[in-house]
């Protein structure tokens, strides 16, 4: 056991190095990993296979499915143009708008699949305005991760928190951290609002064009849209009851789905099945299976009996040991393969007799959720919305999101921790 957990934290460790290091695609490692740990014989393939969160998948892929049929409709096109107008076409109030358009979506979304549709929609806004880009761009990934920590389904690292915790519902998440995560937001924003007030300027002829924009012309097909924002409604309405119609929440995020490919018939049933990010779902399989490798020789429960012993079993010291590892290793690493990590090593802590462990689990989501807005390689949102700035030919260097992102990053864990503290530890 002793040589086969020696073998298991090297795959680990490669694994994650090459991860970071993004020369090769992080889904060809984490499945290269998973392979690694059956061929080296630390796993075997049944129990690998157990290992594999099914439940995490299925939400995401339900999820994804209702968001690829309902951006045929043109909604978030009409909401970009109907937010713009709002702000009668004023730069620092488009920004504001799309910035709490952005954290909404990925509340009930997922943050990718948001950042994938409000990205391109910024561009036509701020072409129109000549103004730009790259301030809306990195507004939208803050937000996005502000926003996906408020919800269960907002950001992959809660959906594996909720799935793998089956006493958290969908409502004790909003309970529990939607809340701290508005004021995180509104924070955010006037900080950066103040900070690049002076590059948000545009002429008043420009934004008399923002205002002669037609948002209902974007509604392609108005009836899909009707079916898709029932469904959406419905599914949404089943996250919040899963836990008393004893269901799990892949189990009403793939019955949404289906159901929406049931009334719209089979011609979307390819064409949203194309758009599911199968590259993500192929990512998650293997980071399951590394992360089963260290389980099952002991690495991860030797990591929790050392970080009792380093805090005494103090929940306070070790709530906040959790926050602020979560928030800087979610920083420089992408915060899902640390969830992956630390979610059996709480489930350890508590088996060692840590007091209340949900104090610990909220402390993981605000940690790796707001952790990710510290640097461009914190979360796969942030690099999406780098990559198709890059397209534009407005790149985003590392260091230019760092002095921004890591400072408010910084600003939100402080906030978080007084926040944990008042709240459970009191």
């Amino acid at each position: 056991m002793y040589y086969q957990a020696i073998i298991a934290i090297g795959i680990f460790l490669i694994s994650y190095a090459l991860i970071t290091s993004e020369k090769i695609h992080r889904t060809i490692v984490a499945m290269l990993g998973g392979i690694t740990m059956l061929v080296f014989g630390i796993v075997d393939q049944e129990t690998a296979i157990h290992h594999i969160d099914f439940n995490t998948l299925g939400l995401l892929i339900g999820m994804m499915i209702i968001v690829s049929i309902t951006s045929e409709t043109g909604l978030f096109k009409f909401l970009a143009i109907w937010s713009a107008k709002k702000a009668k076409g004023d730069p620092v109030r488009i920004l504001i708008y799309l910035a709490l358009i952005t954290a909404f979506g990925s509340a009930f979304l997922d943050n990718v699949t948001t950042v994938l549709l409000m990205v391109p929609i910024t561009f036509s806004i701020t072409r129109q305005l000549r103004v730009n880009p790259v301030p809306y761009l990195i507004i939208i990934i803050l937000s996005s991760n502000i926003g996906g920590t408020m919800t269960m389904i907002g950001d992959p690292p809660n959906i594996m928190i909720g799935s793998a915790v089956k006493e958290l519902s969908f409502m004790a998440f909003i309970n529990n951290l939607a809340l701290i995560c508005v004021l995180i937001l509104i924070l955010t924003i006037i900080i950066f609002v103040f900070l690049y007030r002076k590059q948000l300027q545009t002429t008043e002829e420009l934004k008399i064009g923002i205002m002669k924009l037609d948002e209902k012309s974007e509604i392609t097909d108005s009836r899909l849209l009707k079916k898709c924002l029932s469904i959406l409604a419905l599914t949404i309405g089943g996250f919040f009851v899963h836990q008393v119609l004893h269901l799990e929440s892949a189990t009403v995020a793939l019955t949404g789905a289906f159901i929406l490919l049931f009334l719209t018939g089979e011609h979307y049933l390819e064409k949203s099945l194309i758009k599911v990010e199968w590259i993500t779902i192929f990512f998650f399989i293997g980071l399951f299976v590394i992360v089963s490798g260290l389980e099952e020789t002991g690495v991860i429960g030797n990591l929790a009996k050392q970080a009792v012993d380093l805090t005494g079993g103090n929940e306070a010291a070790t709530a906040m040991l959790i926050l602020w590892l979560s928030a800087i290793a979610s920083a420089f690493v992408d915060n899902i393969p640390f969830v992956a990590t630390m979610i059996p090593l709480i489930q350890d802590m508590g088996n060692m007799g840590a007091t209340n462990l949900n104090t610990l689990w909220w402390s993981l989501a605000l940690g790796a959720c707001l952790g990710g807005n510290g640097t461009l390689v914190g979360a796969s949102a942030n690099l999406i919305v780098a990559g198709m700035a890059a397209k534009e030919g407005h790149p985003i260097s590392f260091l230019k999101f760092l002095k921004i992102g890591f400072p408010l990053m910084f600003l939100s864990i402080v906030i978080s921790s007084i926040y944990i503290y008042l709240r459970y530890l009191i």
